[in-house]
């Protein structure tokens, strides 16, 4: 009895989150023809549900799209997987008045009864693409205002040669933030929408998994939603902590730590991010007092680890070494992953650098730049040691004497 009153008030809850979403959801089974649509997606398509069910699909897209849709559609339903729709490209969809408009559609699918569901998560973008235009016309005159402050400040440097200098740093320094936030914005957008859409798609998928007998599915779909939040969370906080470098911001606080004993307790916290059957071992040698900033430290392994579980394979071996010599603290992280070719490691420590290789393994590229950052600000280097296919391993050598006076004086 508790079972199903509990089964019941789940399905109020996801059939909730389906009617009040603020995108629009819709069902379509494995000939295209339309099986559900939530309230969002009737307003915003202009139909009633009686209207929409059992027609195609291609009802709600342009007449010349229809021909590469159907191409498009029988190829995602033979190997049907979660994944934004048209990357790269602009969708329109058509409303029953005829007028067309700029949408984003992330696609789901599962399966109910032997039958298989692909589910069409459609977004309006009209207000964003006009927006965007909007800012295309305002750094168009930005530019041009740009370029003619430049002319000006170059007429006023030949009378200040000796300002000349400063002058370039400051223009320099200007383009550099410009091209920051921008970055910053694109990065943002992009790599917040897949998180967003497996959460939702996830959220929706629990409700078709009602019985006992379905609890793994319905654990795997939580375990999706926690991720995908953890994701968002390391995105936010590396772009804080870009935003805390680039302001000068950053605080160094040495004080007296046992690192064995600090990089121990993150082994047990890091093991439960792996990936299935990686193993995270590790390994200190010598004198394990040292004069650093546990903060920052601990920031450093876990990003560390995190791309060596990352960029290997889910039996991967990822090993942990510290050591303390009488003049240095010295952190070694190496995995048997993909590796970095010769060429990439030259860009590593710069801000959204990608590997070639990196493919669609998510990232941001800032978590080397925060950490070489932050191994400067500890009066430490930063070396890479890699080759495809062969692995890598990230050394960072800590000088205890600088250290031990920097933390002395004050001056951090």
């Amino acid at each position: 009895m508790e079972d199903t009153e509990q089964t019941t008030q789940e399905s109020y809850r996801y059939e909730a989150l389906f009617n009040q979403a603020s995108m629009g959801i819709i069902v379509v089974n494995h000939k295209a023809e339309i099986q559900s649509a939530n309230p969002f997606a009737l307003a915003l398509f202009g139909y009633s549900l009686d209207e929409l069910l059992q027609q195609p699909i291609e009802l709600l897209i342009p007449g010349r799209y229809h021909s590469r849709h159907v191409t498009h559609r029988d190829g995602y339903t033979h190997n049907p997987k979660t994944r934004p729709m048209g990357v790269g490209m602009d969708l329109f969809a058509v409303k029953k008045d005829g007028s067309e408009f700029p949408v984003e559609v992330s696609l789901s699918n599962y399966e109910d009864e032997g039958k298989q569901f692909i589910i069409a998560f459609i977004s309006d973008i009209s207000i964003r693409k006009k927006a965007e235009a909007e800012i295309e016309e305002l750094n168009n005159k930005l530019e041009s205002t740009v370029e003619q402050r430049t002319r000006q400040l170059t007429a006023a440097m030949q009378d200040l040669e000796q300002s000349k200098d400063e002058l370039s740093k400051l223009l320099e320094r200007e383009k550099e933030l410009g091209e920051l936030k921008s970055r910053f914005v694109t990065i943002a957008s992009h790599e917040f929408r897949t998180p967003l859409s497996t959460i939702l798609s996830s959220a929706y998928l629990i409700e078709r998994y009602t019985t006992t007998e379905e609890q793994p599915r319905r654990e795997k779909h939580l375990q999706r939603i926690v991720s995908s939040v953890q994701l968002l969370t390391d995105i936010l906080n590396d772009f804080l902590s870009v935003g805390k470098i680039e302001e000068g911001k950053i605080q160094v606080r040495f004080s007296r730590l046992d690192i064995q004993e600090l990089v121990s307790g993150m082994v047990r916290e890091l093991e439960v991010t792996l990936k299935k059957n990686q193993e995270l071992v590790y390994h200190h040698d010598g004198n394990p007092i040292a004069e650093l900033d546990a903060s920052l430290l601990k920031h450093i392994v876990m990003n560390l680890v995190s791309n060596a579980s990352k960029f290997s394979a889910e039996d991967g071996r990822i090993v942990i070494e510290t050591s303390g010599a009488p003049d240095q603290v010295r952190l070694s992280v190496k995995d048997n992953g993909i590796g970095i070719s010769q060429e990439d490691q030259k860009h590593l420590m710069e801000r959204f650098f990608r590997a070639a290789n990196a493919g669609n393994i998510q990232g941001t590229g800032l978590g080397l730049h925060i950490i070489s950052k932050y191994t400067e600000l500890m009066n430490g280097t930063i070396t890479c040691v890699s080759e495809l296919n062969q692995g890598t391993e990230f050394i960072i050598t800590f000088d205890k004497r600088a250290a031990k006076a920097i933390s002395s004086s004050g001056n951090i």
